[in-house]
């Protein structure tokens, strides 16, 4: 197989880390590494020297790492092996995420089961080049969005529900509700998100929850809205703070009451309505 002279990158848009295809390379090969792109060397599985964005001869000043590990000699071309890994570091910020099914989450504030769907959006960087490669990409050739949302969408949508549930509990907000508060839930489940990322050296720029919904046809959820437009309508007339005389039947209020205001009978005795 030929020597290559020149190294640079030839993989497509949406592609977070590119292996270059040949590794039969020489000393004085040129490496070309675009804008808001990383090069890393790797001989026999191990990570050696990093590359920012730039154009490089690769000799033995330029490679230590590597030279040092193959002693390659001073001057001249020498062959050598070795994998050439590119690394976008740019930002992608419109990758989608949503629940593929309902989830189940409690009510706090009313104790009732409900299902919910969530979607929206989050961005991401690659910050270390390095741990992306070693821990996740591994021997693929390529590692583009569509494998960032096949390797990550199990653990986000764990996230998604364990952050919404903290989240609705330690704000004692309904989920009927939670429309409201949407920008303060998405703060609050990238905190909670991130370190799963950046585990694997993926900064998790942002996270956007765009909108939380339920089934208007689920049984819990009419039975809830049923339960609230009933309270809602006590609270308007201020059914819960007036009674009924039991022998004139007029409506009075509670709050001080002993005689009926209409017929004088005492209200010691009294059914609330």
């Amino acid at each position: 197989m030929a020597i290559i002279d020149v190294v640079k990158y030839n993989g497509g848009p949406g592609v977070y880390a590119w292996k270059y295809p040949n590794e039969n390379l020489s000393t004085g090969a040129q490496l070309i590494v675009n804008e808001s792109q990383e090069a890393l060397l790797f001989k026999d599985g191990m990570a050696l020297d990093l590359y920012p964005s730039g154009r490089y001869v690769l000799d033995t000043e330029n490679m230590p790492l590597l030279a040092g590990m193959m002693k390659l000699p001073f001057g001249g071309k020498t062959p050598f092996s070795a994998e050439v890994w590119f690394v976008n570091k740019a930002y992608t910020l419109d990758v989608k995420w949503g629940t593929s099914s309902p989830i189940q989450i409690q009510d706090p504030r009313y104790g009732i089961f409900i299902p919910l769907r969530s979607y929206g959006q989050f961005g991401v960087r690659i910050a270390d080049s390095k741990k992306l490669l070693v821990k996740l990409v591994g021997a693929m050739p390529l590692f583009d969005k569509e494998h960032l949302m096949q390797y990550f969408r199990g653990i986000y949508m764990t996230r998604v529900k364990d952050s919404l549930s903290s989240y609705l509990i330690h704000k004692r907000v309904s989920i009927l509700e939670i429309n409201a508060y949407l920008e303060e839930l998405s703060l609050h489940m990238r905190e909670k998100i991130s370190p799963s990322f950046d585990e694997f050296g993926i900064e998790l720029v942002h996270f956007y929850v765009n909108d939380v919904s339920v089934p208007e046809d689920d049984q819990a959820v009419r039975k809830l809205k049923s339960a609230l437009a009933r309270k809602a309508e006590m609270d308007i007339i201020g059914y819960d703070s007036r009674i009924t005389c039991p022998s004139c039947e007029k409506t009075i209020p509670v709050e001080g009451a002993r005689f009926c205001p209409y017929c004088g009978r005492s209200l010691e005795e009294r059914d609330l309505v």
